[in-house]
């Protein structure tokens, strides 16, 4: 296994580790960030566990699930993470997640993380086609997706349950033959 480490504009990529427990429970664990994610905050056990499988997944051939520390441009602070997973059936094709604190919002790091994850994705990956799902009402999401050129592609009506209650998902995708123009990241 390589170990994944990427630098953008503005911020960082590396694997997660178990020194990264705190700082992913500060983005898993915030009421806030999980808002308009598919479930509420995680324990800190929780995160324990996401970290253990990231790891665990980290060392399979082939890989399928990166969970990977967004960290400050010179790879100092952990600020959020982000998510990479391969479809096995489509191994062309991944899903991409992130979250950053709460105090890194409004920035512009979601765009830089987003163009990031599609650097890593197509270029490092060689994959075709990167996509990720998002609450209607998370408007920065969309922001962010359409600016980092992502194409808003529909909605999958009541796609996941949340709070108790059926949501719908919008979902964005970037190819990567369109993605050639777009990609500073």
């Amino acid at each position: 296994m390589r170990p994944v480490e990427v630098s953008g504009k503005g911020l960082g990529l590396r694997e997660v580790t178990f020194a990264d427990v705190e700082a992913l429970h500060a983005v898993y664990g915030d009421p806030a960030t999980t808002e308009h994610l598919p479930f509420g905050p995680r324990t800190r056990e929780e995160v324990e566990e996401i970290v253990a499988e990231a790891i665990e997944s980290a060392g399979r051939e082939p890989r399928r699930l990166y969970v990977l520390a967004v960290t400050e441009p010179d790879g100092g602070e952990v600020i959020g993470v982000a998510r990479l997973h391969i479809e096995a059936d489509h191994p062309h094709s991944a899903e991409i997640g992130l979250g950053l604190r709460p105090d890194h919002w409004g920035r512009g790091r979601g765009t830089d993380l987003i163009r990031l994850l599609l650097t890593f994705g197509f270029r490092h990956l060689r994959l075709h086609r990167i996509w990720g799902a998002r609450s209607p009402a998370n408007t920065a999401a969309q922001l962010a997706m359409l600016v980092a050129g992502m194409v808003e592609e529909g909605r999958i009506r009541h796609h996941v349950r949340v709070h108790g209650a059926w949501r719908d998902s919008v979902v964005h995708s970037a190819l990567e033959d369109e993605w050639e123009g777009h990609r500073e990241a």
